[in-house]
Protein backbone atom coordinates (compact mmCIF):
# COMPACT_ATOMS: atom_id res chain seq x y z
CA UNK A 1 0.00 0.00 0.00
CA UNK A 2 1.52 3.63 -1.24
CA UNK A 3 -0.38 5.53 1.22
CA UNK A 4 0.20 3.76 4.51
CA UNK A 5 1.73 5.29 7.04
CA UNK A 6 5.28 4.11 8.51
CA UNK A 7 4.88 3.43 11.93
CA UNK A 8 8.55 2.46 13.06
CA UNK A 9 11.55 3.99 11.17
CA UNK A 10 13.31 0.87 12.08
CA UNK A 11 15.75 1.91 14.94
CA UNK A 12 15.23 3.73 17.98
CA UNK A 13 18.14 5.58 20.78
CA UNK A 14 18.35 2.83 23.68
CA UNK A 15 20.41 3.23 26.50
CA UNK A 16 20.69 0.29 29.36
CA UNK A 17 22.92 0.03 32.06
CA UNK A 18 23.97 -3.29 32.78
CA UNK A 19 23.82 -4.49 35.98
CA UNK A 20 24.26 -7.68 37.79
CA UNK A 21 21.59 -10.80 38.14
CA UNK A 22 20.12 -11.33 40.89
CA UNK A 23 18.92 -14.31 39.75
CA UNK A 24 22.76 -15.84 38.33
CA UNK A 25 23.79 -15.12 42.05
CA UNK A 26 21.27 -17.27 43.61
CA UNK A 27 22.03 -19.66 40.79
CA UNK A 28 25.77 -19.67 41.28
CA UNK A 29 24.97 -20.57 45.94
CA UNK A 30 22.84 -23.14 44.64
CA UNK A 31 24.93 -24.41 42.23
CA UNK A 32 28.28 -24.79 44.94
CA UNK A 33 25.49 -26.37 47.28
CA UNK A 34 24.59 -29.01 44.88
CA UNK A 35 28.33 -30.03 44.26
CA UNK A 36 28.57 -30.02 48.05
CA UNK A 37 26.48 -32.77 48.61
CA UNK A 38 27.16 -34.42 45.90
CA UNK A 39 30.70 -34.92 47.03
CA UNK A 40 29.32 -36.30 50.46
CA UNK A 41 26.60 -38.08 48.40
CA UNK A 42 29.43 -40.19 46.73
CA UNK A 43 31.35 -43.20 48.12
CA UNK A 44 34.45 -40.58 48.57
CA UNK A 45 36.20 -41.80 51.48
CA UNK A 46 35.29 -38.75 53.99
CA UNK A 47 38.48 -37.64 54.67
CA UNK A 48 38.74 -36.10 51.18
CA UNK A 49 34.82 -35.46 50.60
CA UNK A 50 34.74 -32.80 53.39
CA UNK A 51 37.30 -30.84 51.96
CA UNK A 52 36.32 -30.99 48.77
CA UNK A 53 32.45 -30.16 49.24
CA UNK A 54 33.48 -26.95 51.61
CA UNK A 55 35.72 -25.58 48.62
CA UNK A 56 32.92 -26.42 46.57
CA UNK A 57 30.48 -24.48 48.44
CA UNK A 58 32.98 -21.77 48.89
CA UNK A 59 33.65 -21.35 44.93
CA UNK A 60 29.75 -20.93 44.54
CA UNK A 61 29.46 -18.12 47.54
CA UNK A 62 32.73 -16.65 46.06
CA UNK A 63 31.37 -16.59 42.20
CA UNK A 64 28.45 -15.24 43.44
CA UNK A 65 29.71 -12.37 45.22
CA UNK A 66 32.30 -11.91 41.90
CA UNK A 67 29.28 -11.80 40.23
CA UNK A 68 27.77 -9.04 41.90
CA UNK A 69 30.51 -6.75 42.62
CA UNK A 70 31.29 -6.36 38.89
CA UNK A 71 31.19 -3.01 37.16
CA UNK A 72 28.38 -1.73 35.75
CA UNK A 73 29.25 -0.17 32.47
CA UNK A 74 26.53 1.89 30.73
CA UNK A 75 25.70 0.90 26.75
CA UNK A 76 24.36 3.29 24.21
CA UNK A 77 23.02 2.52 20.76
CA UNK A 78 22.33 5.68 18.68
CA UNK A 79 19.33 5.44 16.06
CA UNK A 80 22.24 7.79 13.52
CA UNK A 81 24.99 6.27 11.93
CA UNK A 82 27.73 6.40 15.19
CA UNK A 83 28.79 3.36 16.44
CA UNK A 84 27.28 1.86 19.82
CA UNK A 85 29.28 3.16 22.92
CA UNK A 86 29.79 1.84 26.08
CA UNK A 87 30.53 4.59 29.07
CA UNK A 88 31.06 6.67 26.29
CA UNK A 89 33.64 4.32 24.33
CA UNK A 90 33.01 3.84 20.86
CA UNK A 91 32.18 -0.50 20.21
CA UNK A 92 33.22 -2.29 17.51
CA UNK A 93 32.59 -5.52 15.99
CA UNK A 94 29.30 -5.43 18.30
CA UNK A 95 27.27 -8.57 17.86
CA UNK A 96 24.03 -8.82 19.83
CA UNK A 97 22.62 -12.72 20.10
CA UNK A 98 19.34 -13.81 21.52
CA UNK A 99 18.46 -16.83 23.73
CA UNK A 100 15.00 -16.73 24.09
CA UNK A 101 14.78 -14.27 26.94
CA UNK A 102 18.62 -14.09 27.50
CA UNK A 103 20.70 -11.48 25.86
CA UNK A 104 24.08 -11.67 24.85
CA UNK A 105 26.47 -9.20 23.55
CA UNK A 106 30.16 -8.91 22.18
CA UNK A 107 31.92 -6.25 21.18
CA UNK A 108 35.50 -4.91 20.97
CA UNK A 109 37.01 -1.66 22.25
CA UNK A 110 39.36 -0.66 19.31
CA UNK A 111 39.20 -2.15 15.79
CA UNK A 112 41.27 -5.85 16.44
CA UNK A 113 41.50 -5.64 19.87
CA UNK A 114 40.25 -7.80 22.98
CA UNK A 115 36.50 -9.02 23.00
CA UNK A 116 34.50 -8.42 25.97
CA UNK A 117 30.94 -9.35 26.78
CA UNK A 118 27.86 -8.87 28.31
CA UNK A 119 24.46 -10.76 29.23
CA UNK A 120 21.53 -9.58 30.48
CA UNK A 121 18.98 -11.84 32.09
CA UNK A 122 15.24 -11.06 32.56
CA UNK A 123 15.47 -10.17 36.06
CA UNK A 124 17.95 -7.52 34.69
CA UNK A 125 16.09 -6.66 31.28
CA UNK A 126 12.30 -6.30 31.82
CA UNK A 127 10.44 -6.99 27.94
CA UNK A 128 10.20 -3.17 27.32
CA UNK A 129 13.36 -2.88 27.22
CA UNK A 130 14.25 -6.06 25.25
CA UNK A 131 12.15 -4.77 22.51
CA UNK A 132 14.22 -1.26 22.63
CA UNK A 133 17.40 -3.14 22.10
CA UNK A 134 16.22 -5.37 19.73
CA UNK A 135 15.41 -2.66 17.93
CA UNK A 136 18.07 -0.28 18.39
CA UNK A 137 20.54 -3.06 17.24
CA UNK A 138 19.12 -3.39 14.23
CA UNK A 139 18.10 -7.36 14.48
CA UNK A 140 19.47 -8.48 10.69
CA UNK A 141 17.33 -12.18 11.07
CA UNK A 142 13.93 -10.50 12.16
CA UNK A 143 11.33 -12.19 9.50
CA UNK A 144 13.92 -13.67 7.21
CA UNK A 145 12.54 -17.22 8.24
CA UNK A 146 9.99 -18.42 6.14
CA UNK A 147 7.58 -19.79 8.92
CA UNK A 148 7.61 -15.89 9.90
CA UNK A 149 5.43 -14.87 7.29
CA UNK A 150 2.07 -15.90 7.09
CA UNK A 151 1.35 -18.28 3.92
Amino acid sequence: MRNSPRWSNGSVNCRLEWQPSRLLQALLIVLGVLAAVSVLASEMPRLFAWPIAATALAYGAWRAHREGKSPRPAFWFPCNDRPPTVDGQPMFDVRLHWRGPLAFLRWRARAGGRWYHAAWWPDTLPAAQRRELRLAAGDGDAGRDRRDRAP
